[in-house]
C-alpha cells in the first residue's frame, strides 16, 4: 500500500476521502426499505458506512487504521447510527456473523495479487446465503476478483458490471 492512511486520516480530518461513489449510493438506494446487515471492508473514516447507516442499515466496518475507525465511530455516535467497527486486516479477519451485503470499496487494489485473491476468499466466509457483494476497484482487477468470489462461493455470479465496479449475488 503506497498511502499511509493512518497518517492521512490524522492530517486531513474526518472527511478526507469525500462522499461515497455514485455506484455505491445507487446500489444502496435500490435495496428498498428492508434493513440489511452490511460489512464494509476497508471502511476507513466511514464515507460509505455512514451513508449506508443513514438509510437504516446496520453496518459493521473493518479497517487497519485505528484513527479512521475512531473518526467513523465518533460520527456515527453523534448521529445515533447503527455502526460497529473493529481494527482488523482483510487478509486474516474472521467472523461468525453473516452479512447480507459485503462492500469492498477501493480496498482490493492496495493488496498484491495473491493477497487480494486470498483475502476475497476469506471475506466470502461472512456472506449470508443469498447475499450480495459490491466491489469498487480498478477495472483490470475485476475478472480475477469475480473469479475468486465464485471459487469461494459457487453459484454467486456477477449481476452487474461497469468498469471497475461489480455487484455479485
Amino acid at each position: 500500500m503506497s498511502t499511509d492512511y493512518e497518517e492521512y486520516y490524522k492530517s486531513q480530518g474526518p472527511d478526507a476521502l469525500g462522499p461515497p461513489s455514485r455506484f455505491v449510493t445507487d446500489f444502496f438506494h435500490a435495496l428498498g426499505d428492508k434493513a440489511h446487515l452490511v460489512l464494509d471492508v476497508g471502511c476507513g473514516q466511514g464515507r460509505d458506512a455512514l451513508f449506508i447507516a443513514r438509510l437504516g442499515h446496520k453496518v459493521h466496518g473493518i479497517d487497519i487504521s485505528p484513527t479512521g475507525i475512531a473518526q467513523m465511530l465518533q460520527a456515527a455516535q453523534a448521529e445515533s447510527l447503527a455502526i460497529t467497527a473493529e481494527v482488523a486486516s482483510i487478509d486474516n479477519w474472521q467472523s461468525d456473523q453473516k452479512y447480507d451485503v459485503i462492500l469492498l470499496d477501493r480496498i482490493l487494489h492496495m493488496l498484491p495479487r495473491d493477497a487480494r485473491l486470498s483475502a476475497m476468499a476469506n471475506v466470502m466466509n461472512a456472506l449470508a446465503t443469498g447475499g450480495q457483494v459490491v466491489v469498487v476497484d480498478e477495472a483490470p482487477n475485476l475478472p480475477e476478483v469475480i473469479a475468486a468470489v465464485q471459487s469461494a462461493r459457487p453459484g454467486v455470479s456477477a449481476v452487474r458490471q461497469m468498469k471497475g465496479n461489480a455487484i455479485l449475488g
